[in-house]
């Protein structure tokens, strides 16, 4: 569970990012053999409604690849190259589905299943996710953040006992979600803000209401020093490894 996690815990923002390409099993990996407390996915269904483990509405960022995920069989996605963009030391690493992620570190690692349903906000993602997650019986390792209220609602509805975190769009068009709200949106138990959009009295709110701060994304380690002292919860964070000597360093 989120609550056993240490405070601030250090989420591996898709895995250790800083030192593998994204949401592959290369990074969640090594995100565990670095001493992540977490790690931080994106989840999402493509053309025959298998859940892909990808960031992008499209694969062009971080493949080899062309077109939406939604539009491509798993087929195609994984026969694409998800590593050399990063480095030639990780060519052929391929596009995981969620499945996959839970067979290498799901009994590893606490999670945190980024619901990336934007484009298509009422499809089946959200039950997709929570029968593969029952079929792993790793309800306890999970917890679920989206920007999207509905995949959020959808997902509680499914997984009542699992943590939800509501991420929370930067600036003044997350103005609503970090109000109260959000709150009546979705019964959140985390508070997902932009590292701009924290402080000291957001983060002393949220507590008084009984909910946990979980920063993204922060990579700066005069930020992470701050986020620490000010009693954050959590950080989404690249460099799993530069967030644990921070914390090391800082008084919390």
């Amino acid at each position: 569970m989120v609550m056993n996690l240490p405070r601030p815990a250090i989420f591996a923002h898709r895995g250790a990012s800083a030192y593998a390409p994204e949401n592959t099993l290369a990074a969640f990996k090594l995100a565990v053999d670095q001493g992540a407390d977490a790690i931080e996915l994106d989840a999402k269904l493509c053309a025959d409604g298998q859940i892909i483990v990808i960031h992008d509405q499209t694969v062009e960022r971080t493949s080899n690849g062309a077109g939406k995920v939604a539009d491509l069989p798993l087929s195609a996605l994984q026969e694409l190259d998800a590593g050399s963009w990063f480095g030639l030391e990780f060519k052929g690493e391929p596009i995981p589905t969620l499945d996959e992620v839970f067979e290498a570190v799901g009994q590893k690692i606490f999670i945190n299943i980024e619901l990336t349903n934007y484009a298509s906000p009422r499809d089946l993602l959200p039950d997709k996710v929570a029968e593969l997650i029952k079929r792993h019986n790793l309800q306890s390792q999970v917890m679920f953040s989206s920007f999207n209220p509905l995949a959020l609602r959808r997902a509680h509805k499914l997984l009542p006992e699992n943590f939800l975190g509501l991420l929370t769009p930067a600036g003044i068009a997350g103005v609503w979600a970090r109000s109260w709200l959000g709150s009546c949106l979705v019964p959140y138990g985390a508070l997902h803000p932009e590292l701009k959009d924290v402080t000291v009295k957001l983060i002393a709110r949220q507590h008084t209401r009984g909910r946990r701060v979980h920063t993204w994304t922060v990579n700066i380690p005069e930020d992470m020093a701050q986020l620490f002292q000010w009693g954050v919860d959590g950080i989404f964070t690249d460099d799993p490894l530069l967030a644990q000597k921070i914390r090391g360093e800082v008084q919390v």
